[in-house]
């Protein structure tokens, strides 16, 4: 069968999860092993290797056992910061510049009497780390019609997102957003902040899509950005979403002459190489 397996630029780890790694590693290999506070990044297959060079991953603050532990690249709120110096803790913040640069400006609308609204999954952990740089004083949604669940819609109303949402659905967010409270006298001050390593990512991915007859998106089921990326594609060519070679099935092949790779923002690139090897195994078997 001839059939062509082209790869989207600018995959593999992104670079807020390289620099994460390198500051864990580092410090596993210095201390002889390390806790982190969940996972550092949403990939099983990162997280076993890891665990091999005496990482550690504590469920909570009551699960960690020694007197250190690293902060993930999703960042935490400033309140579990607290309560983790609070019992004498040390803090080694592998925070992501980009979810840094969200967390500060949540600070700055909060401060400045706006009521931040993060459009980002409510149930991530970067959303509520998000949140809790708020003080209190914000909602994460996807959905702009939330305006409904106030009694009383607050005047001036900050947006931002979550670092790893798509583009165009920000933007249309905000502009329904902007139907929804201008009627009402209210304020909106409204920060990109998506990242611009998804941006770009995601700008690439369906470049290719477009191009190609089926596109394998490689990456953790429960990585958000991996599943931005599969939503963005399957807008306009057939898309599967894997998290390694074993669950890619010989049938999507069949009548198939060109696939699309792309890979979620913490997908090592020995996933990535497997999967290509699996392609090419099945293009000569069949």
């Amino acid at each position: 069968m001839a059939l062509r397996i082209d790869r989207a630029a600018g995959i593999g780890f992104c670079f807020g999860v390289r620099r994460a790694i390198d500051i864990l590693e580092k410090v596993a290999c210095e201390w002889g092993g390390v806790e982190t506070l969940g996972a550092v990044v949403h990939n099983q297959q990162v997280l076993q290797r890891l665990s091999g060079i005496g990482i550690r991953v504590a469920k909570d603050v009551d699960d960690i056992q020694g007197n250190a532990v690293v902060i993930s690249a999703h960042g935490v709120s400033p309140q579990l910061e607290e309560e983790i110096r609070a019992r004498h803790i040390d803090i080694i913040d592998t925070t992501c510049p980009f979810v840094h640069r969200a967390q500060l400006a949540a600070r700055r609308l909060a401060d400045s009497g706006f009521f931040v609204v993060i459009y980002g999954d409510t149930d991530h952990s970067e959303v509520k780390g998000i949140l809790g740089w708020a003080g209190g004083e914000g909602i994460a949604t996807l959905d702009e019609k939330f305006v409904a669940t106030f009694d009383r819609l607050p005047r001036r109303l900050g947006v931002l997102s979550q670092t790893t949402q798509i583009p165009a659905r920000f933007t249309e967010f905000v502009k329904r957003l902007i139907d929804s409270t201008l009627a009402k006298g209210s304020e909106l001050r409204i920060i990109d902040t998506i990242c611009y390593d998804i941006r770009e990512r995601q700008a690439e991915a369906l470049k290719l899509a477009n191009k190609v007859d089926l596109m394998l998106v490689i990456g953790s089921h429960a990585s958000s950005n991996t599943a931005r990326l599969t939503e963005l594609c399957s807008t306009v060519t057939r898309t599967y979403l894997v998290e390694t070679a074993d669950e890619i099935q010989p049938s999507w092949l069949q009548g198939e002459h060109s696939i699309g790779i792309t890979a979620g923002a913490s997908t090592a690139e020995q996933t990535i190489d497997d999967v290509v090897a699996r392609l090419e195994a099945m293009r000569v078997e069949t």
